[in-house]
């Protein structure tokens, strides 16, 4: 996923040349976008925050996040709706 720190509002943006575009209204600074961005995927897809983990990219715009105990199908079926809002 493609991440942008300091947005006017936290909201997943859309997809772009295959990855997921999330602004993030928090500032790189001390975690803070990772948090922000662990937050609002948790609160997007319904799943508990320990369950979203940034597996790559820590200091980068670019990540790759896990879900743990979600399937792929599950999170794939509510993108769509995601991206509507």
């Amino acid at each position: 996923m493609r991440v942008t720190p300091r947005a006017g509002r936290t909201a997943i943006a859309g997809v772009r040349d295959g990855q997921l575009i999330v602004k993030l209204a928090a500032a790189p600074v001390d975690g803070a976008a990772n948090d922000a961005l662990v937050a609002a995927l948790a609160d997007a897809f319904g799943v508990p925050t320990r369950a979203v983990s940034i597996v790559a990219g820590q200091r980068s715009r670019t990540k790759r996040v896990e879900f743990a105990g979600v399937r792929p199908e599950a999170l794939a079926a509510q993108l769509p709706a995601l991206l509507d809002e």
